[in-house]
């Protein structure tokens, strides 16, 4: 065999292209012939890649058990750097034993179905235990939980950390301004491994900036205090359950002996809620009770933010939920219309979501993964509740509800990614995708198990009037399955049988294959069988509903996808394109930039008058649009005239859907 180091192949490989062309033809051959004895196998056999063996995960993190943590962690936030978004946190948390302790960070938050604490916006953390540093390290599985080892004798550590919040909102929801703050305990507290964290028992206090007042659903230790304010101890879920707003700009309005509204704002005269637009909350409550009677809750707070410089939050709790809105709430209710379901839904998790809960979606501490197998009960009853709820209470007319069901039916009967996806395994959605902007929505779909939920739900309560005659509906289940236990704020888990057989004691009827057909198969079209049953059908007529309008103007958008199959942002871009709409056949996607239209510079009223024209004119529309860097014109054959959906009555007798709305 004949034997020659590669370094010598590379110098004859270099040299012959320094000879003279005849040479070179030689030389190659002679080197080609050279580098087949010097690479190739002794054996004449390719040489097999190496495989490598992975290393075994080493998950050492203890699992949470159902016993007491012994002691009670003293946890403290500094939430007076306003200027900077800064919490500053300090725990000393009790050490059962010498040795090596895992503390844990809130990973799968209760409300989000997925995993999003946001560890990331922890920094300068310091561990200190009997005086000294104690050296800590992140484990390299759980990313969310930390190591220290305590040496023997300490019987307590003490963290110190930032939790530095988002001061824009490309960096996540901004939770403190110089206006207000919102603090959620979770993003300021790490809680012992190896406990189930209702029973890690926590001493919180809160320091604010001077004359700030607050909301929270937890008791000070002194009712009035303010600055630092105590609280009475709390196990860790509880405590997570409790969030806190404050502000320089706040009211307190009691909406029942046991439930207050809680009012941060920008600016003092966003406070400024008329007795009739308290009275409509009032009535909510009212309503809500009647409906499930029971509160799974000893007192609730709604904590309400208006601003347009924290962020917008709708997140539901026990006791209490985040409500926040944008400016507007109280001093422009006419233009809010939309933004009135916010707290009929989010009060409604008290009872479907925070005390009636999907057994696989009830987690032992915030480090087990949530499973949201019934997310379509859990948040699409609640949408079903939140709509007739804001209704019977005046909150929304019962025509603008109405029009807000004519808006979800056209849209979920009209999305083509209903024909490959079913409505369950969009339950997934949280986890898969995170809210993020998706580029074709209408395929991929979304989050539908609140608003296709919805749908289900009205065709349930339809299908029970048309069993009984109208004897029962709905207002039944609600009542047998979550009334029970008044004052009972703990939780109470179900699976998919305990909801068919509910529905089953009020109406006997294969409700599990009826549920079934809608949530786990694909569909063509949604579930609106509840419009002919209800006494209306969905109609598409070339004018919009005032709610419709509203909520262009609220959302700064021309909503035009059951006509060209877009919706155009008030900037001229493309937020939506429908997937096989006539804009979609036209090459045109998310973020294009609509330049000009049939020459002239864009306008998206007139765009919608050139939609009615070429029904007319069978003229083409002809759009310059912009998509990055580059330019193109783009004509669409559409003729089909403007369309918007709404709901038209059918019949002269009493309708079903309108009994529905009504106050009890």
């Amino acid at each position: 065999m004949v034997t020659i180091r590669s370094e010598a192949a590379m110098i004859v490989v270099t040299t012959i292209y320094r000879m003279p062309n005849r040479m070179n033809l030689a030389r190659l051959l002679l080197t080609t012939a050279l580098s087949t004895l010097i690479f190739a196998p002794a054996s004449g056999r390719a040489i097999e890649n190496t495989l490598a063996q992975p290393l075994p995960i080493d998950d050492r993190v203890p699992i949470a058990r159902d016993v007491a943590f012994p002691g009670t962690i003293e946890l403290t936030v500094d939430a007076t750097d306003v200027r900077r978004g800064i919490f500053r946190a300090s725990e000393v948390i009790p050490v059962p034993m010498a040795g090596e302790m895992v503390l844990l960070y809130p990973q799968w938050l209760p409300g989000n179905h997925a995993p999003r604490g946001p560890i990331d916006d922890v920094a300068g953390l310091h561990i200190v235990g009997g005086g000294k540093e104690l050296q800590w390290r992140r484990d390299p599985v759980n990313v969310y939980a930390i190591r220290v080892v305590v040496p023997a004798g300490v019987s307590a550590i003490e963290l110190a950390f930032d939790y530095v919040s988002p001061v824009a909102g490309g960096q996540g929801r901004v939770v403190m301004t110089q206006e207000m703050l919102n603090l959620q305990w979770n993003l300021t507290a790490f809680y012992p491994a190896g406990y189930f964290t209702r029973n890690v028992m926590v001493a919180p206090t809160a320091i604010l900036p001077d004359r700030w007042h607050y909301g929270a659903a937890l008791d000070p230790v002194s009712e009035g205090a303010t600055g630092r304010v105590a609280f009475k101890p709390v196990d860790f879920e509880t405590l997570v359950d409790s969030p806190m707003i404050a502000g320089r700009f706040f009211r307190k309005i009691d909406l029942s002996p046991k439930v207050r509204l809680n009012i941060a704002a920008d600016r003092p005269e966003e406070l400024a809620a008329s007795d009739a637009q308290i009275a409509g909350h009032r009535r909510l409550v009212e309503q809500a009770i009647r409906l499930f009677g029971a509160e799974h809750y000893d007192h609730y707070d709604f904590l309400l933010s208006i601003s347009d410089r924290m962020g917008g939050i709708g997140l539901e709790h026990h006791r209490s939920s985040e409500d926040g809105t944008a400016t507007g709430y109280f001093t422009h209710w006419d233009e809010q219309t939309a933004r009135r379901n916010l707290l009929p839904h989010e009060y409604v998790h008290s009872w479907n979501g925070k005390y009636r809960r999907g057994a696989d979606l009830y987690t032992p501490d915030y480090s087990v993964p949530m499973r949201n197998s019934l997310l379509w009960v859990y948040e699409g009853q609640t949408q079903y509740w939140g709509y007739v709820l804001q209704a019977r209470s005046g909150l929304v007319s019962a025509e603008d509800t109405l029009s807000a069901y004519a808006m979800i039916a056209a849209s979920l009967d009209s999305r083509p990614g209903r024909s490959w996806r079913p409505l369950s395994d969009t339950t997934n959605d949280p986890i898969v995708a995170a809210r993020r902007p998706e580029p074709w929505v209408s395929w991929q779909r979304s989050e539908d198990y609140y608003n296709e939920g919805l749908l289900v739900w009205l065709d349930t309560d339809m299908q029970i009037r048309t069993l009984t005659k109208g004897r029962r509906s709905l207002d039944d289940f609600a009542r047998g399955f979550f009334g029970m236990r008044d004052g009972d704020w703990g939780v109470l888990t179900y699976r998919f049988d305990d909801v068919v057989k509910t529905l089953n004691d009020i109406a006997p009827f294969d409700w599990a294959a009826f549920l079934r057909s809608r949530v786990d198969t694909a569909q063509p079209r949604a579930p609106l069988g509840w419009l002919a049953a209800g006494g209306y059908r969905l109609v598409y007529g070339d004018k919009p509903t005032a709610y419709w309008r509203n909520e262009e103007r609220r959302r700064k958008q021309t909503d035009l996808s059951y006509s060209l199959g877009i919706v155009i942002d008030n900037d001229k871009t493309l937020s939506q394109v429908i997937w096989d709409s006539p804009a979609f056949a036209a090459g045109l996607t998310t973020g294009t930039t609509l330049v000009a239209l049939d020459g002239e510079a864009f306008d998206a009223g007139r765009l919608v008058d050139r939609i009615a024209a070429a029904a007319r004119t069978r003229q083409p529309i002809d759009l310059l649009v912009k998509h990055g860097d580059q330019y193109r014109t783009v004509s669409i054959g559409y003729f089909g005239g403007n369309r918007y959906p709404r709901l038209e009555r059918t019949g002269t007798e009493p309708a079903w859907l309108d009994e529905l709305l009504q106050a009890r």
